[in-house]
């Protein structure tokens, strides 16, 4: 497989691209290319070009070929809004929803998530997620970047949600729910807002505002998923269902 390279600049055909230092090391010291081997370029805008390394030394330069219009999108509008659970589990959430389709990702801080970051913290956590999220897509063959929203605050966010009837009617609010509710095959249309709790759920005084924000539960059977399970296996189900499959 030929390897894929992000590069945040603008791309233009059968021109010189230079990879970014990230990037060159990693296709120098990891994957062992050189002069020669073909690789493809893109810049989250969509279309990808493919190349061959002209220069890999201490830059790392690329000679494009025709740019091609691939995509290989979802056909649903997807957003995750997670809960941040504890550890490096939402790297897991963030690169397996990537790989599934999904368009956003809204990290969330609940009353019961272990993380607890703000200011510059959060920011470097977001940054290092939207890392997460473009190694993804150079693996999974993704040519636009999903978006990785700041961290907000869930009670906050709902609130906010609550006051957007606009958004409301467009998209269908589900929160993912041990307890029951609606199963993915019962789900019409092809635009979602999926829900996740941390780690013990949302307790009820977020549950409650997340149903007077027009979020409806959703079931994805009789057994309990952890927090890292829930997104993605719902993003799968919805993408068989409903999309790619």
């Amino acid at each position: 497989m030929t390897s894929r390279f992000f590069c945040p600049q603008p791309l233009a055909p059968n021109s010189l691209a230079e990879l970014p230092s990230a990037a060159a090391h990693h296709a120098l010291r990891v994957l062992r290319l050189g002069v020669g081997d073909a690789v493809v370029l893109f810049n989250g805008a969509g279309g990808e070009y493919p190349g061959r390394i002209v220069e890999a030394g201490r830059i790392v330069r690329v000679q494009l070929g025709d740019r091609l219009d691939v995509e290989r999108e979802s056909p649903l509008d997807m957003t995750l809004a997670q809960a941040l659970p504890s550890g490096d589990k939402m790297d897991f959430v963030v690169q397996k929803a990537v790989e599934l389709g999904v368009v956003r990702i809204q990290p969330l801080l609940a009353s019961r998530s272990v993380v607890r970051l703000s200011g510059e913290r959060a920011a470097r956590r977001v940054e290092h997620l939207r890392q997460v999220a473009i190694s993804a897509c150079e693996q999974c063959g993704r040519n636009r970047l999903p978006e990785i929203a700041p961290i907000l605050d869930l009670r906050q966010w709902l609130a906010g949600l609550a006051q957007d009837n606009e958004i409301q009617r467009e998209m269908q609010r589900l929160l993912l729910s041990p307890e029951g509710g609606c199963r993915p095959r019962e789900l019409a249309g092809n635009r979602f807002l999926l829900l996740v709790g941390p780690e013990g759920g949302l307790d009820k005084e977020e549950a409650a505002a997340a149903r007077l924000a027009g979020f409806a539960d959703l079931s994805l059977g009789p057994r309990i998923l952890r927090t890292e399970t829930a997104g993605p296996a719902a993003l799968a189900a919805l993408g068989a269902l409903r999309g790619d499959l």
